[in-house]
Formats: C-alpha cells, structure tokens, sequence
C-alpha cells in the first residue's frame, strides 16, 4: 500500500519540493540584495520537471493507461539559472530587488496552489478509503 501511495503522490511531492526550493532561491537573493559580487539565481521548474520526469525509474503500471512516477533524482543544480540584470551595477551584484520581490509573491501562491492541490489528493483518498 505504501509504495501505491508513494506513487500517487510521487508528482505532487517533486513540484512542492521544486516550488519550495525556487522560493528559497528568491529568498536568499533578497537576503543578498547588498552583497558585493552576488550572481542571483533562480530554479527553472519546467527544466527540473522535465528531467524529474525523464529519469523516472522503470515504469511500472497495474493498467495501460497508468504511468508511475519513481525517484527522478531530486537533482536541482541542474535547473538553478543565474539572473541577467538589466542593468549592471558597480558592485557586480546581479539582484534586482523589484524582481526578486515580484518574484517571490508569484512563488509563494505558486506554493500555496500546490499545497492546495496536494490537500485535494489528500482529501480524495480519505474518502476513496471511507468508501464514500
């Protein structure tokens, strides 16, 4: 039962991880808006979906129609994209801090629409298993 729902789940739980680890990202940006040198970066989470999905272990299905998501490696430095600044600044930090905050508004509902979503599966199963 357990690996059925770890595969259930498998998606949501890459996305959520993915999400989380972009706001992180922005965060340590806006932490580093003053930092001499500083290259800010960002997650590129179709780049790590993608590769999540590709390097998926071998499929495993109880129907034709089903596709089962395994481990995917959960390697994020291969997503992380370095910010190009419009305008370059003296000290060579590349945090623009208007789009880092703009930025990390958009994740932060990003991670809320995902947490909602996740609690919707989670919703979902409660009441497949009460048989309702």
């Amino acid at each position: 039962m357990k690996s059925t729902l770890d595969n259930y789940f498998a998606v949501s739980e890459k996305s959520l991880q993915a999400k989380n680890t972009r706001l992180q990202l922005i965060s340590e940006n806006i932490a580093n808006v003053s930092t001499p040198g500083y290259k800010a970066r960002d997650l590129d989470f179709t780049a790590f979906m993608t590769e999540a999905v590709s390097n998926a272990s071998a499929v495993r299905t109880t129907n034709a129609r089903h596709i089962e998501i395994g481990d995917g490696g959960m390697n994020f430095e291969n997503a992380i994209t370095y910010h190009i600044p419009a305008s370059s600044s003296l000290d060579n930090n590349t945090v623009e801090i208007g789009v880092e905050q703009a930025k990390f508004g958009k994740a932060a509902a990003d991670v809320q629409a995902a947490m909602g979503f996740m609690e919707s599966r989670i919703s979902g199963m409660r009441k497949a298993l009460r048989g309702e």
